[in-house]
């Protein structure tokens, strides 16, 4: 089954704003961590994202799309990035996500895929 990870962290204290000595010490641990999922067989995509203030939101209301700049909400948290993983079970997708340094920095939501039975 698929999960989703979907990262959350405090942009004021975003990871790109750490010293440089911090900041490669995290993405190395962030590289071992990738490094594990994919040669568990557990990988299937991951990205960082772009910060929210540059996230555009629409809306289709009666036929009319309506464009807001940034994020949905105003939040402490904001979406960071996402891992997808293949887990047997909530459990394991749960312990996998656990080991990204990024639990450490904000927390992960981890969400099944709703598998669409498409004709």
């Amino acid at each position: 089954m698929k999960y989703l990870c979907l990262v959350y962290h405090d942009e004021d204290t975003n990871v790109d704003a750490l010293p440089e000595s911090e900041f490669n010490a995290i993405m190395k641990e962030v590289a071992g961590y990738l490094g594990e999922l994919k040669a568990g067989g557990h990988y299937v995509a991951a990205s960082p994202l772009q910060p929210a203030q540059t996230a555009t939101t629409l809306r289709v209301r009666n036929g009319q799309m309506s464009l807001t700049d940034g994020p949905f909400a105003e939040t402490k948290e904001q979406l960071a990035g996402f891992y997808l993983i293949e887990a047997r079970d909530l459990n394991e997708a749960i312990r996998l996500a656990s080991k990204t340094p990024s639990a450490r920095l904000g927390s992960i939501e981890v969400r099944p895929l709703k598998e669409l039975a498409l004709k």
